[in-house]
């Protein structure tokens, strides 16, 4: 099934192209601008990026830039899986702190679409995964900033991978989303 399906916290969009496959193999458009604001995505990419992660329980995340270099998303996965998820860090809105998630793969093609003020992070769910996502801002390593995976407030049900989770340096030392001074704010 095609098209985009709004998630319990509804600004957190999944995208599934349509496919069109014969015996030679498949074609979807993944990215247009005109489908995606019609459904309210009405956004400027200027970026893509790709990661590849050999094992599975590499957890990348959860990260966000903060104004004025903050980023939207549109991530989808080209080989393998990842359990792809999304924490409303938007301070006075009725779903900080909640999380949501989908299970992206090469095989269902689904995309997950993360506004402004989000942090998002995947866990891979097999070996040899690759990312590849679009971001609405260039890269700003003096805006780069993260919260905890494993926040108890936030209480993301990672699913369970075989052997240890495997974090980057950076990523270990991030802190929860409680210590984080407001960077997004909504509803004043």
């Amino acid at each position: 099934m095609s098209g985009f399906k709004r998630l319990a916290i509804p600004d957190v969009i999944c995208f599934t192209p349509k496919r069109h496959g014969d015996e030679r193999g498949f074609f979807m458009e993944t990215w247009s601008r005109k489908l995606f604001a019609e459904n309210g995505i009405d956004v400027e990419f200027v970026q893509d990026n790709h990661s590849l992660s050999r094992q599975p329980g590499v957890l990348r995340g959860l990260h966000f830039q903060t104004p004025p270099h903050a980023q939207a998303k549109l991530v989808r996965v080209l080989k393998g899986s990842v359990f792809d998820v999304a924490v409303d860090i938007r301070t006075g809105s009725p779903t900080f702190g909640k999380w949501v998630s989908e299970t992206l793969t090469a095989d269902n093609a689904k995309q997950l679409y993360v506004p402004i003020g989000f942090a998002h992070g995947f866990l891979t769910l097999e070996p040899d995964t690759e990312v590849a996502y679009k971001v609405t801002a260039f890269y700003a390593p003096e805006c780069d900033r993260g919260i905890a995976w494993d926040d108890p407030n936030i209480d993301i049900d990672w699913p369970d991978v075989s052997g240890e989770i495997k974090l980057s340096d950076k990523d270990r030392k991030h802190g929860p989303l409680k210590h984080m001074d407001p960077v997004f704010t909504i509803g004043n």
